[in-house]
């Protein structure tokens, strides 16, 4: 069966960002892949990386959509800590 592969990337305003977006999310690889699809996940500076290979086409989609919705929410949560911290000052 042929392979189906895809690389998001994203850019953050600093390395330690990018870091919490790694840590927030990290601990699902593994733990939501499945027979049909892998992921991994890199951090080189402010830059972050997500590797996605899929068996086929439905459960690229699947891992895509799983893995943005994971990035936007750990990005919502630390902008929500930010906005907490700021206002404390």
């Amino acid at each position: 069966m042929s392979s189906h592969d895809a690389t998001l990337e994203f850019d953050y305003e600093s390395a330690a960002r990018a870091e919490l977006v790694v840590d927030s999310v990290a601990r699902e690889i593994g733990e939501i892949d499945d027979d049909r699809s892998r992921t991994t996940i890199e951090r080189d500076g402010p830059r972050v990386y997500i590797e996605i290979d899929a068996d086929d086409v439905i459960a690229l989609r699947a891992a895509l959509n799983t893995w943005f919705s994971l990035i936007d929410v750990a990005e919502r949560t630390a902008d929500a800590g930010v906005g907490i911290l700021e206002s404390d000052q």
